[in-house]
């Protein structure tokens, strides 16, 4: 790996994880973009899972009063049966195909709320969502707004939404690094970043999560479901414009 490509991945932790502190999955959306950009999609998986689970987790601990336990209790159930059903399954998506399904995954959040009767704080529909949101996971690599569905009729307030969600999101990034990490280890452990790129990452990651926890205590609730909706739909807009490039030069 060169240096600019090091660089770039530990600036994006730092700036990824901070815009996930805000709005709970912005984040994790940019930054898989980016490092499937410079890495091996499932290199990029790894690395995604990694930067995350020390970033939803440290955004889990900082908000830890605000967790939901019993819906976080249910989609970890759930998202251990999932991730053995993908890890059977063995797919990996190309890169053309990963940008698509990234960029299509934002569609969800402008279904019409009327269409929606689900609600994390439901036992049977926080297992649902734990096995939905990890599947897509694992899949397109994020799923931010399909977990978001899960919470639009929610009564909870964003203090808690980015809790609850953060402390979730720990349990699909855990399957996600092993699913994806354990062939890579044993097959082509050189695609993945050199360790000391993680060693500067992670605490950026951590920093970036208390950042974006001091910006979110000062918007209002209204502000954070508007402005999740717009940034998160820019950013798959930008991955459509990106897969469409990649088939058209027939890129993989």
């Amino acid at each position: 790996m060169g240096l600019i490509s090091a660089l770039f991945i530990i600036a994006m932790a730092f700036v990824t994880a901070t815009l996930s502190g805000v709005f709970g999955m912005a984040g994790g959306l940019m930054l898989m973009g980016g490092l499937a950009f410079v890495l091996p999609v499932s290199a990029a998986f790894v690395t995604h899972g990694a930067l995350q689970l020390v970033a939803n987790g440290w955004r889990a601990v900082l908000h830890r009063q605000h967790v939901r336990w019993d819906i976080v209790g249910w989609y970890a159930i759930a998202s251990a049966a999932a991730g053995g059903l993908v890890a059977l399954i063995s797919l990996v998506p190309s890169k053309p195909v990963l940008y698509l399904l990234m960029g299509l995954v934002p569609l969800l959040l402008w279904l019409p709320q009327g269409w929606i009767n689900l609600d994390a704080a439901k036992p049977r529909q926080a297992f649902i969502s734990g096995l939905m949101v990890t599947g897509l996971n694992l899949t397109a690599g994020v799923a931010g707004p399909l977990l978001d569905i899960f919470f639009v009729r929610t009564s909870l307030a964003r203090h808690a939404i980015v809790a609850t969600k953060a402390a979730t999101q720990v349990f699909s990034h855990i399957a996600k690094i092993l699913v994806y990490g354990a062939p890579l280890l044993l097959s082509r452990p050189q695609d993945l970043p050199p360790w000391w790129v993680f060693a500067i990452a992670v605490p950026l990651s951590m920093a970036g999560t208390v950042v974006g926890g001091w910006i979110l205590d000062r918007i209002t609730d209204v502000d954070f479901k508007r402005w999740t909706k717009w940034i998160v739909t820019g950013i798959g807009a930008v991955y459509l414009i990106q897969a469409a490039q990649l088939f058209l030069r027939g890129g993989a």
